[in-house]
């Protein structure tokens, strides 16, 4: 473990010199949800005025709330994913990787290393999310939903940074990265529960799904909207977002070679 620490600090030393990368990862979700709240501010539905002699028609109401959260660990997912593939392509490419591997590291203490460096960078990215969805869209969720929900997404984006890490190994320059997004990422945005509710898809997208990630931290959203959970009804997807992290630590640290 003194190796993964090791070069965990050296991870951290690199985010904070290279002020562009963090920008990037902290700012892009807070624009991107504002844009959300713009968006919603403009399809919600308007007050229906009555007509002499007419009953009034009942819109649909449409539900900010119910969407935001879930759009916004989707928002997390996917920077947190793209980022941190590219940034380990980087590395890989310079001979940064292949130096420590040189120097006697091991792979599972490398990968644990970057992991471990990122924790960070997932703290704050999801301390942020959660700070300004509720700001802009005024949830009114006691503060036990509000941790729970910030750990949801923290634990969504250090999964998927440890998913970019997998995927990095695949890749022999920063391009290779991006024909994962129609592959992995954007995927999930259907098949999981953020637009669509899974039950209402089709047998075998429905069961597409579960290999996502983003359909358990969705599952936890959902049910801590309704405000009648339990940690019963929380534990579950918990323990497999767990295990995700866990297997992907693995297979990173398995598929990891060096500079070809």
């Amino acid at each position: 473990m003194r190796h993964a620490f090791i070069i965990g600090a050296r991870v951290i030393a690199q985010l904070k010199g290279d002020k562009r990368f963090l920008a990037l990862s902290l700012i892009a979700p807070l624009i991107i949800i504002y844009l959300l709240k713009l968006l919603f501010d403009v399809i919600a539905p308007a007050p229906v005025t009555p007509v002499s002699g007419f009953m009034p028609i009942p819109l649909p109401t449409f539900s900010a709330s119910k969407f935001i959260l879930p759009a916004s660990a989707f928002i997390v997912h996917f920077l947190s994913f793209v980022l941190c593939a590219i940034l380990l392509v980087q590395e890989r490419t310079r001979g940064t990787l292949d130096r420590m591997l040189i120097s006697g590291f091991r792979k599972i203490s490398v990968i644990s290393g970057y992991t471990i460096g990122y924790f960070g960078l997932a703290t704050l990215q999801a301390l942020l999310v959660i700070t300004e969805a509720n700001y802009l869209f005024d949830f009114n969720f006691p503060f036990k939903t509000i941790f729970i929900l910030f750990l949801v997404i923290w634990l969504l984006a250090v999964v998927s940074v440890m998913l970019g890490i997998f995927v990095s190994t695949f890749a022999r320059h920063e391009g290779h990265v991006f024909p994962f997004i129609p592959l992995i990422i954007l995927p999930s945005v259907f098949l999981t529960g953020v637009i669509v509710d899974p039950e209402k898809l089709p047998a075998l997208a429905n069961l597409l799904g579960y290999l996502f990630p983003l359909r358990y931290a969705n599952n936890i959203i959902v049910t801590l909207q309704q405000n009648t959970y339990g940690f019963s009804d929380l534990w579950p997807d918990f323990l497999i977002l767990l295990g995700y992290a866990g297997a992907l630590l693995l297979l990173a640290s398995r598929t990891m070679k060096e500079k070809e």
